[in-house]
């Protein structure tokens, strides 16, 4: 089937869904990191691909996958259903601000969050346009809002950004009590300017600084780091 994406242990199927398998979201997947974390949050799974690794990276954890399009929460529910992991995952249709709402006492170990309407940011200006809509200052406050109170001490928040996007981010996250303990920026290709920044959020003052992460050693080459990183989960590695 067409739809399916095949990991080395678990397929995800997202025949239908408009948020597609994507280098972002398999970067966050592999990268997000807390130390031994057991209660973790996916805010925007999608298909449910970036909680199905986290699933596989941390076997002591539960993950809680919280999907505002029902259609895609649904097909994230039958792919954790059919994954070695479907005991510890669980699929809520629901908007991010209703779910910690109605859970308001669930506090997490690790937070992450791949915002989908950036999957095609470099699409263009009218489409441009449209995913704006998606992505005010509002969301981002919102979203900060509710991660600063449903971490734990300790805890860290995970996303993944355009270097744009990512200084609103940093600026909110300030006001909130929270800093950048570290931040991976993304390359497609050596000696480029990043496309995205991967930050890792958390209400702990120490700061491990910006790393690099390049892709590609040339057009169609990947390099030795992103092997490295995927190498657990794509089958062509």
């Amino acid at each position: 089937m067409s739809g399916i994406f095949r990991f080395k242990q678990f397929e995800v199927d997202q025949t239908g869904c408009a948020m597609k398998i994507n280098t972002d979201g398999v970067l966050l997947g592999a990268l997000a990191h807390a130390d031994h974390p057991k209660a973790i949050v996916d805010v925007g799974t999608g298909t449910g691909v970036i909680a199905l690794m986290l699933a596989q990276r941390f076997a002591d954890a539960t993950i809680d996958a919280v999907e505002i399009d029902g259609q895609a929460a649904q097909t994230a529910a039958v792919n954790f259903a059919g994954s070695p992991f479907a005991e510890r995952l669980t699929a809520y249709p629901l908007a991010f601000d209703e779910f910690f709402e109605q859970y308001h006492d669930k506090k997490f170990d690790l937070i992450v969050s791949n915002p989908p309407f950036y999957i095609n940011s470099l699409s263009s200006p009218k489409k441009e346009r449209q995913i704006a809509k998606h992505a005010d200052k509002g969301f981002f406050e919102a979203l900060i809002k509710n991660v600063s109170e449903h971490l734990n001490q300790d805890g860290i928040f995970c996303t993944i950004l355009p270097p744009d996007t990512a200084e609103l981010v940093h600026k909110l996250a300030r006001e909130k009590g929270l800093s950048v303990i570290k931040q991976t920026n993304v390359l497609s290709y050596k000696g480029m300017e990043p496309h995205r920044e991967v930050l890792f959020l958390s209400s702990m003052r120490t700061n491990a600084g910006n790393q690099e992460f390049v892709i590609y050693n040339e057009p169609q080459v990947y390099s030795k780091e992103y092997r490295e990183t995927l190498k657990d989960f794509f089958t062509i590695f």
